[in-house]
């Protein structure tokens, strides 16, 4: 038996997960996809993880889909079902209750760039690319880019990277807010950890609401947004974890939170 489409790590609270396709460029077929929606269920349930980074073996965060398997999928049945497991990534990177990381180190084509908006952090090496590939091959955007590159860019913006398919480098895709940090290709993987562990460190409880709620504020108005606000700031002071904040704060020391 081969070595699996995508690897799941686990150390010091962080998982890996590794697209792991290096000579397809980690393109996305069908094992590709079943192996990562089962390793970001792994993340989601095992409660020593903390945080999650995802990046692509040798050259490539990911290409996208798989064109040649694309074209096996004759029926519009065995089609639809393929695009839908792949967009279930895109909910399991969203709806989970950790920080999920995403470390770019080559290019990041099709669905691979609407993953990468998914996640929470983007880090990414100076040599990376992005593309909005799919009018190039006569497909619309999936995996949620009609959804979250308006959110992220502006539907103008949107709109020419998705009618031309330009391929932007690191520096434009910064300058968009696609990214969050460009780094020498050297160093990525250190910056990237190192952020990695911070999210560690930080109280688990309030982590898991604040990205849900800033996954949902685009759907939500102002007196909504007070009131969910209130009810969470609730639960959040009753945990031990703001204890453990306060009394650290007093002792003027860092603390250690449990996620209780």
């Amino acid at each position: 038996m081969g070595e699996k489409a995508v690897l799941f790590e686990k150390s010091g609270g962080i998982a890996t997960i590794t697209l792991n396709r290096p000579e397809a460029m980690n393109s996305m077929n069908q094992a590709l996809v079943d192996d990562w929606i089962e390793a970001l269920a792994l993340a989601q349930k095992d409660s020593e993880v903390r945080a999650v980074v995802i990046t692509g073996s040798g050259k490539a965060f990911c290409a996208g889909g798989d064109l040649f398997y694309l074209a096996s999928l004759k029926e519009p049945i065995a089609a639809r079902k393929f695009i839908e497991q792949a967009g279930t990534i895109i909910n399991g990177i969203m709806g989970m209750d950790k920080p999920v990381i995403a470390m770019v180190n080559g290019v990041a084509a099709g669905a691979a760039f609407n993953i990468a908006l998914a996640c929470d952090i983007v880090f990414c090496a100076k040599s990376a690319r992005f593309a909005q590939s799919f009018i190039k091959v006569g497909l619309v955007p999936d995996c949620g880019g009609l959804y979250l590159l308006s959110r992220v860019v502006g539907m103008h913006k949107a709109k020419e990277l998705m009618f031309t398919a330009d391929l932007i480098d690191a520096d434009t895709a910064l300058q968009l807010g696609i990214v969050n940090q460009v780094v020498e290709p050297e160093v990525l993987a250190a910056v990237t950890y190192a952020f990695a562990e911070r999210m560690v460190n930080a109280a688990p409880v309030a982590l898991g609401m604040i990205k849900k709620m800033i996954n949902r504020s685009g759907n939500l108005d102002l007196e909504s947004t007070l009131e969910f606000e209130a009810d969470m700031q609730t639960i959040c002071m009753q945990t031990s974890d703001h204890q453990e904040g306060v009394k650290a704060f007093k002792e003027k020391r860092a603390p250690v939170f449990k996620g209780q």
